[in-house]
């Protein structure tokens, strides 16, 4: 598979409007928008750095207590903005029954204009490969996955800010270190205040591809650092996910997103 790279993806903002609103499902948040590096980082989702090399499946760290912005990232190949218009895809659990490590990802949305108090009611699209290294909805080398949904998934922030999904520990492709996208979107607009990725913990991800289920896809040897990824190589302190449990109960990822509201 190819790097991630920028996809100039756009949409009629009246047909999402009309398609979204009609279902009475985003709480008026719709999800659009891409944007390449910038500054900034989350509400300090955690101290680890890119030469994380600890042996721990524990790797939570304190908030460094700054508000700051995530950092902006490509949407990469792989976005699947029709899902958009889905009611389907307004949901918690989004494996739709494929296999791998349970992982459950929250997100916490905060807002670095006030304080970085929680932020209610915006719209967070979340997607990444499958165990495998393949994405859902797109015809890629050896497969083609055009019509499916997998590992995607759409929500609004509850009243603390947070959206918790259900998921697999992704795979990767070549070119690309584990990661997942994410998109953050406020107030009804098409064009997301944030478009970024998690990183998450060397160790843990080792662990989980010599595990059963990715001992067949293995170990990642097209970038083996974050320093080699073509994303992450600036650094990854507040985009590494917080991380706790275990391979055989899963994996609990989190990470605090501060967003200019």
């Amino acid at each position: 598979m190819q790097n991630d790279e920028q996809n100039n993806v756009r949409h009629d903002r009246r047909k999402v409007l009309g398609s979204l609103g009609a279902m009475g499902l985003l709480g008026g948040s719709l999800l659009m928008g891409c944007k390449n590096n910038g500054t900034g980082g989350v509400l300090a989702g955690s101290s680890t750095d890119t030469t994380d090399s600890s042996d721990s499946t524990d790797t939570s760290s304190a908030l460094a207590g700054s508000c700051v912005l995530i950092p902006q990232e490509t949407e990469g190949p792989y976005p699947l903005m029709a899902v958009l218009s889905n009611s389907a895809m307004v949901r918690a659990d989004i494996t739709e029954g494929k296999s791998g490590v349970p992982l459950t990802v929250k997100l916490k949305i905060y807002d670095v204009n006030n304080s970085c108090a929680a932020i209610s009611g915006a719209s967070v699209y979340i997607w990444h490969c499958d165990k495998d290294g393949v994405y859902s909805g797109y015809s890629q080398p050896g497969i083609n996955t055009v019509g499916e949904t997998f590992c995607r998934g759409i929500q609004d922030t509850d009243a603390d800010g947070e959206v918790i999904f259900t998921t697999i520990y992704p795979g990767w492709y070549t070119g690309r270190i584990t990661h997942i996208h994410f998109r953050v979107f406020l107030y009804g607009s098409t064009n997301a205040t944030a478009t970024s990725q998690i990183a998450f913990p060397q160790a843990v991800t080792t662990e989980v591809y010599n595990s059963s289920l990715y001992v067949s896809h293995g170990q990642n040897t097209s970038v083996t650092s974050f320093a080699s990824d073509n994303i992450f190589s600036d650094g990854t302190t507040y985009q590494m996910a917080t991380i706790s449990g275990d391979i055989e109960n899963g994996y609990v990822a989190t990470l605090n997103v501060g967003i200019a509201a």
